[in-house]
């Protein structure tokens, strides 16, 4: 399969936010999101095996191990490894973008969910059904651009009942909304989410690849 690129950082979102994290990053998207920081995934990478991918992995020596892309679910080889990977012991996080089905993952990875706001520009290619197979284990982000976004996300939250499926985070678009402007919202609608904030880029800067 196509790997962009295999590294060690710490996870910078969800509920894993802050430990030691593998990161196995899938080359190509099917999405064009207005404030894409991976733009360098839809093309870039190398073919590697299955064994070559676990090897990089094993290498690297941590626990957690996070599948992204891109979208990962792009390619069928995605779903082996990842079956393969906690098969060898590894805790997997799986990123999706939603346009694909996650019906099929195996089910003791953790899908990350990401539900494409309006904001994003690619609100009408999610596959809304993928919201049947969530399981409580797994999570869901909403990436709010502005206040419409936060309305949005905020409909779409009660339209399905998303937090009684699984946990919700709601996180700033970097860079575009400011983290005080959400948490004033949410706090003023006893909104049952998390904030997600993208720690990594805190720490590291937005620009900075392999992080």
């Amino acid at each position: 399969m196509k790997i962009c690129e295999i590294f060690i950082s710490i996870q910078g979102e969800s509920s894993y936010a802050g430990m030691p994290c593998t990161f196995i990053r899938v080359t190509g998207c099917n999405l064009r999101c207005s404030y894409c920081d991976t733009k360098y995934a839809y093309d870039e990478g190398v073919e590697l095996t299955e064994a070559e991918i676990i090897n990089e992995v094993e290498l690297i020596g941590v626990h957690l191990v996070t599948i992204t892309g891109g979208e990962p679910l792009l390619q069928e080889e995605t779903f082996r490894l990842t079956e393969c990977l906690i098969n060898e012991g590894y805790k997997v996080l799986i990123e999706t973008n939603g346009t694909m089905s996650i019906k099929d993952i195996d089910s003791r990875a953790v899908i990350v969910l990401d539900v494409k706001t309006p904001g994003s520009g690619m609100w009408e290619e999610m596959d809304i059904s993928n919201f049947d197979y969530l399981k409580p284990a797994d999570e869901i982000k909403f990436v709010i651009t502005d206040r419409t976004d936060y309305e949005w996300s905020k409909d779409m939250m009660h339209k399905y009942n998303l937090s009684s499926k699984c946990q919700v985070f709601f996180s700033p678009a970097f860079g575009i909304l400011l983290p005080e402007s959400l948490v004033k919202w949410i706090l003023e609608d006893r909104l049952d989410v998390r904030l997600n904030l993208q720690m990594h880029k805190y720490i590291y800067g937005s620009n900075r690849r392999g992080i």
